[in-house]
């Protein structure tokens, strides 16, 4: 390759040279300078073989992070699924928790509730004593629902008299006196188990006309109505009936229990069977 000439001015400056001596003009000198260009190599082309990259070193990275992925996953759902099945127990277990408190709240507030209405009751009858006897009824501080002799039925107590002579019964008024002086009244019968309750507590004595005394009689209407002013719900009266229109009735045990109530005179002389309140109510 040819060399190239390139000519430049250079200017020499004398320093330090005496006035008288200094040139008018300056001094041009003319030289040649030789510049040699550096010969660059071009950079090697890049082929299409220096591109690729073996398919086995792309896809054994990517199996080996779909790999781990997939561990991830599976491990994030186990993880999950243990949890949600664990929350789910300790959700029952409460849930059971909850329905057990529960169930013990409302057997104790059905228990108080009973225990409330149970007093409430026991002071209403304790209320209908001018005297309460207390030691008839709570003997050794331990209060029974009925007086010595009578007998618990349902929420009621029941005297059936036992009197053998003829001077020992009493008419149908003189026996719901006596009632009302035990703090009762002659039995009101409101239905069928109570009807055949008296019937097993009494039995036949004297005659077949005898029986006991029950709280149903006549008012001043001509009408049947009970001693406590109710009027009959059920009725239970025996087929043969006197002529004439008694005003007073009475259980017959001759009869069976379905139709033992016999129509008499109030002025007969009977047994009688007296009512009265229990003092503690039923559970």
């Amino acid at each position: 390759m040819e060399e190239e000439l390139n000519y430049a001015n250079v200017t020499f400056i004398m320093y330090d040279i005496p006035t008288h001596e200094k040139p008018n003009n300056k001094e041009i000198i003319y030289d040649e300078v030789k510049i040699e260009e550096e010969m660059w190599d071009p950079p090697p082309a890049i082929t299409g073989s220096s591109k690729k990259v073996p398919p086995v070193l792309v896809l054994v990275p990517l199996g080996v992070l779909c790999f781990i992925l997939m561990l991830v996953i599976v491990s994030l759902s186990i993880h999950f699924t243990n949890e949600q099945r664990r929350l789910n127990l300790t959700q029952a277990v409460q849930n059971q928790r909850l329905h057990a408190e529960m169930a013990a709240l409302k057997r104790q507030t059905q228990d108080l509730i009973r225990d409330r209405d149970r007093l409430n009751w026991t002071m209403e009858v304790i209320l209908e004593y001018d005297q309460f006897p207390v030691d008839q009824l709570c003997p050794q501080k331990v209060c029974q629902p009925c007086l010595d002799g009578w007998i618990l039925f349902q929420s009621k107590c029941y005297l059936f008299t036992k009197h053998k002579y003829y001077y020992e019964w009493k008419t149908w008024k003189n026996s719901q006196e006596f009632c009302q002086e035990m703090h009762g009244n002659l039995v009101v019968i409101q239905s069928r188990a109570e009807q055949e309750f008296i019937n097993n507590h009494t039995t036949e004595y004297n005659d077949k006309n005898h029986g006991y005394w029950i709280g149903l009689s006549k008012n001043w209407m001509d009408s049947w109505m009970w001693v406590d002013g109710s009027n009959l719900t059920v009725t239970f009266w025996r087929m043969e009936q006197p002529s004439y229109s008694p005003s007073c009735a009475l259980s017959n045990p001759r009869a069976p229990p379905s139709a033992n109530w016999v129509k008499t005179g109030c002025d007969m002389k009977n047994r009688w069977i007296c009512e009265s309140k229990a003092l503690i109510a039923p559970d």
